[in-house]
């Protein structure tokens, strides 16, 4: 079990109470994670005061969408993390240390 799975499981059975699977495909996540981080970043559009409570919501929307692509897609987001920043370690590698960023 990895790190996100009991909140992955917690936003399954809320989805599934309201029967929302069906829209859940790959395509129509992908596009709800770009539409909500776009919401995200419209809390910074004219660099005006900020609502933290409304920029936790966006910052949760993105978070749950992308749990629900990675749940549809069987990619595991925690070893994806791991091996991403590795690789990110390995091709920006700090004062000769050839695992920063692992």
């Amino acid at each position: 079990m990895n790190s996100f799975s009991h909140i992955t499981e917690h936003i399954i059975a809320f989805r599934d109470a309201r029967n929302w699977e069906e829209y859940h495909s790959p395509e129509n996540l992908a596009k709800s994670i770009i539409i909500e981080a776009a919401e995200l970043l419209e809390c910074y559009q004219w660099n005006d005061v900020h609502d933290p409570d409304n920029i936790e919501d966006e910052a949760a929307d993105v978070a749950i969408y992308l749990l629900l692509f990675c749940h549809e897609t069987g990619i595991d987001l925690e070893r994806a993390i791991w091996d991403k920043t590795k690789k990110n370690g390995e091709k920006y590698p700090t004062n000769g240390d050839d695992n920063a960023g692992a």
